[in-house]
């Protein structure tokens, strides 16, 4: 594994980071989880990014990682990097979402005591709040850094003015927002030209979520829509966006990257690290999913040629399906 430098920070990711988005609560296979976690730790993947909400069910993501943390990883916790959030619903009441002060440093507070950690290397806040002064979130993520409950600190889906105001809140604070987390893939590129200008101006990483579109960018879908599938539940990829259109843009997308010798999932993750970011972050459902997805760091250089074959395919796309 090859690690990249966030920012201008000395704290180092790996190209491929674990999320722990889904896949990992109570709902599903305790067993699985752990044997993704373990290869993930076991193939190079030191950063595992999770948050207050992860599930399903909400919070039980970070109990399963505090589980396999405790159990069988314990003397490795130096050399990790575990991050948490908050931002989006967590519980019920006017403190259990959003920006404030309150819900971030009782969320914080939760989750380390929900992994058994006694600190987060990093904690985000997971949105920009517009009903919460910038001032008052940026504060409680500085505080959270000197009452000793995490390392660094990072912002997440920021609008690019607004992140701009919590670089520079941060830096005069002497927090400096060391990552950045916005989604970016192949067909949703506009984080990549809005914001990551504006982290690498002001010294931050930047880390991309949802490099595969929720299955979009892979096979899954080429010959319709199989049960079991998130599509087939209506769960963050509807039905109807599973377009011909875009099954036949997959379809040649995948054709350029079996001239790379990939998978279309592979070539996702790895023109997101050609576009110098400072890591990926990928979900997976198996060990099988997991490793497939880790092999896109042996082939992250790409042609000019292929550049403009990838750029041709979806070019005047920007009104159809997002990832």
């Amino acid at each position: 594994m090859e690690y990249r430098f966030s920012g201008k920070s000395g704290l180092q990711l790996p190209l491929v980071s674990l999320g722990l988005w889904h896949n990992f609560g109570s709902e599903d296979p305790a067993d699985v989880a752990r044997a993704m976690l373990l290869h993930a730790w076991d193939k190079g993947v030191t950063h595992f990014d999770i948050a207050n909400n992860y599930g399903p069910a909400p919070g039980t993501a970070e109990i399963t990682f505090g589980k396999v943390l405790r159990e069988d990883l314990a003397s490795h916790r130096d050399e990790m990097i575990i991050s948490s959030k908050a931002g989006y619903w967590m519980w019920d009441g006017p403190y259990g979402n959003g920006g404030s002060r309150k819900y971030l440093i009782s969320s914080c507070d939760q989750s380390l005591k929900r992994t058994g950690l006694e600190y987060f290397d990093i904690f985000y806040s997971h949105r920009y709040d517009p009903d919460t002064p910038i001032e008052e979130t940026m504060q409680a993520l500085v505080d959270i850094v000197r009452a000793g409950k995490a390392l660094y600190v990072g912002i997440s889906n920021y609008p690019a003015d607004k992140q701009k105001e919590a670089y520079d809140y941060l830096r005069a604070a002497h927090v400096p927002c060391v990552i950045s987390q916005y989604k970016a893939n192949i067909i949703c590129p506009e984080t990549l030209e809005e914001n990551l200008p504006v982290a690498r101006a002001n010294g931050s990483g930047f880390i991309c979520f949802s490099p595969l579109a929720q299955g979009l960018l892979t096979d899954r879908y080429l010959n319709g829509i199989p049960a079991g599938s998130r599509a087939s539940k209506n769960v963050f990829l509807r039905p109807e966006q599973v377009t011909d259109e875009a099954v036949a843009r997959a379809q040649r997308l995948g054709a350029i990257a079996a001239e790379r010798g990939q998978t279309l999932a592979q070539m996702a993750v790895s023109w997101l690290l050609a576009q110098d970011v400072t890591s990926v972050i990928v979900g997976a459902s198996s060990v099988k999913q997991l490793d497939d997805n880790l092999q896109a760091i042996n082939n992250i250089t790409f042609t000019d040629e292929e550049m403009k074959l990838i750029r041709g395919e979806v070019k005047g796309e920007r009104g159809e399906v997002r990832g």
